[in-house]
């Protein structure tokens, strides 16, 4: 981690301009320290010959319950060694560890789990870089929890959302509820005034309602489309207001299941490009055998990748976030390089880390991913700190 290397002889990923350019990449002790976009060709001890391959920042999944057999809620130290390891194997260097819902000590255990491994991502824990919490649960809407338990949903309580966050800095937090329930302006003022952001989700809100809680301090709209008020031309609810405000964030599980392909087009043709992030609302069957496995309290099956609960409603997904891009360009048709941003700056951009993850830019971690195909991209090699794991 502490050496120094030159990337050079390849095509960089500039988050800017959504393309590629020719140039070389300065890595000191796991940080970017310089981009040279002039073409000259650098040959030292220190160089790692690119050979033409396109060089791309790690991925940002903001909103991922867990993978390789298990969850953020109720993790084991051990246990989160193991997820954020396997995150890295297929190419996501950065993730935001999100809770579901839970009782009040679970999440306090959780979020030491979260906090001791983070603690020691310096030192001697290898995988992912954690980023940031977000709390996805207990303050959702009962009549669209999704695969949430209901028994372990709650009223909003400004002061219990306090407690948790305060618990979760000095990592930056992100909190997904629903603002319409009772107490719902305060709650929200209150995430802010917290430092946190707030993110509309598992929500029944009208048009109106979205567009309240945006003027109180919100700024996403959480898996958009799903647990959420359908669309309709006399009330464009809470989806409306999500494909219709420029400046708020959408998330998108971009795996086929949860969005249809067409209504993932029509996102990506109403949003400003800057404003879509693709995420994976990966569950801990991800990266595993189908089988039988849990989230939120509920018991959640798998069979050929699709998770389902008793209801058979979708819970979680076992997708990935390289996946998600490659799927985003099939579904949309937009560029390789418009899909990545989607991946990368913007969820950087929405939790005020663009200085440090998702561009290959200078005072960034060097997280990379290594493809020899923008047209069918295959990851040949991720760069974890400028350490190599595959």
């Amino acid at each position: 981690m502490n050496k120094k290397t030159v990337y050079t002889n390849g095509y960089i990923f500039d988050n800017c301009e959504r393309n590629f350019k020719t140039g070389s990449v300065f890595v000191e002790n796991g940080m970017i320290t310089d981009v040279d976009y002039s073409g000259k060709a650098i040959t030292d001890d220190n160089t790692f010959d690119l050979n033409g391959a396109y060089l791309i920042p790690g991925l940002v999944d903001i909103h991922t319950h867990g993978r390789a057999g298990s969850d953020f809620t109720g993790a084991s130290e051990s246990d989160i060694r193991k997820m954020i390891k396997s995150y890295a194997e297929v190419g996501t260097t950065s993730v935001m560890a999100t809770f579901a819902s839970a009782s009040m000590d679970d999440y306090y255990k959780s979020i030491d789990a979260v906090n001791s491994i983070r603690n020691a991502q310096n030192n001697d824990v290898f995988g992912a870089f954690i980023l940031c919490m977000h709390l996805e649960g207990r303050y959702l809407n009962p009549s669209r929890r999704g695969a949430h338990a209901l028994s372990l949903l709650a009223p909003l309580n400004p002061d219990e959302l306090s407690e948790l966050i305060h618990r979760m800095q000095p990592l930056p937090t992100h909190v997904s509820a629903a603002p319409e329930l009772d107490g719902g302006e305060a709650f929200v003022k209150k995430t802010r005034e917290l430092g946190a952001t707030f993110s509309i989700g598992h929500t029944d809100a009208t048009d109106a309602e979205a567009r309240n809680a945006i003027s109180w301090g919100a700024s996403s709209f959480t898996h958009t489309y799903n647990a959420m008020r359908p669309i309709h031309h006399r009330e464009p609810g809470v989806i409306g207001a999500a494909l219709m405000c420029d400046n708020a964030y959408t998330e998108v599980i971009c795996d086929g299941e949860h969005v249809h392909p067409n209504m993932v087009a029509l996102l990506s043709k109403n949003k400003p490009k800057d404003k879509v992030i693709l995420i994976t609302d990966s569950m801990e069957a991800a990266g595993c055998a189908d089988g039988e496995y849990g989230i939120a309290g509920t018991k959640v099956f798998v069979k050929n990748g699709r998770a389902v609960n008793e209801e058979g409603a979708l819970a979680g997904s076992t997708l990935d976030l390289f996946t998600a891009v490659k799927n985003y360009c099939r579904f949309t048709g937009v560029s390789f390089g418009e899909a990545l941003i989607c991946a990368t700056s913007n969820p950087a951009q929405m939790l005020g880390v663009a200085d440090k993850v998702g561009s290959i830019k200078i005072g960034c971690n060097a997280d990379f991913i290594i493809i020899n195909d923008i047209d069918n991209p295959k990851i040949e090699n991720v760069i974890l700190r400028n350490t190599f794991i595959k």
